[in-house]
């Protein structure tokens, strides 16, 4: 299966720019319905202001944005292409603006649209959508944070950790990292941790890039 990216949740940030407040949000949407609920939500909440400029992108399926009243090109667009350098898809985006009094000329508008999605995009986070080898890793607390190392190193996802007389990690590794990651505990405990897999699952997990090895 191949891997894609969606917003972790709803995220939302404010960018001020020359007495304009652009407000963006963010929300993970599965459907075209549930885009254009969101977007028709932040123009009733914010039915006061000038422009609810928007888009969306759903796994294959539409992709769509509308500058509302803005010039041509200079709203919609611009943050759906935040989106597609991300990477990020089953989103949707609505940025709003209240204009205060002063042109921002086509430039300023391009980039105050650009930051308004972009940081609306790091308030929501972004989530991997791929399969998983669900593990337990019982390790000693001397070993427990060379462990944790090891499971950023390999890609993975902690999702619990229950402390007793020792540790048990309950961790998410990419399916194509389970054995190497296994294997490695093993060699670097010299045989006294051994992994326990759970099972396969696909689910949506918060995404961090591998940590290599120095």
């Amino acid at each position: 299966m191949t891997e894609y990216y969606i917003p972790s949740g709803p995220g939302q940030a404010e960018l001020v720019e020359k007495r304009s407040r652009f407000l963006g949000r963010v929300w993970p949407a599965d459907s075209e319905e549930e885009a254009r609920r969101r977007i028709e939500e932040a123009r009733k909440l914010h039915y006061d202001a000038r422009h609810n400029c928007w888009c969306y992108l759903l796994r294959n399926g539409p992709v769509r944005y509308s500058d509302d009243g803005e010039p041509q090109g200079t709203a919609g667009q611009p943050m759906l292409s935040v989106f597609q350098r991300e990477g990020v898809e089953n989103a949707v985006c609505v940025v709003t603006r209240y204009f205060g009094g002063v042109l921002l000329g086509t430039g300023g508008l391009v980039r105050a649209y650009t930051q308004s999605a972009k940081d609306a995009l790091d308030a929501a986070g972004v989530s991997v959508v791929r399969r998983w080898v669900s593990m337990e890793v019982p390790c000693s607390y001397a070993q427990f944070e060379e462990t944790r190392r090891e499971v950023s190193r390999h890609g993975g996802v902690e999702e619990r950790v229950d402390y007793g007389a020792d540790v048990l990690l309950s961790v998410l590794i990419p399916e194509e990292q389970a054995a190497p990651f296994a294997a490695r505990l093993l060699d670097a405990s010299a045989g006294s941790i051994e992994v326990l897999e759970a099972g396969e699952v696909l689910k949506p997990a918060p995404w961090r890039p591998p940590v290599h090895r120095e």
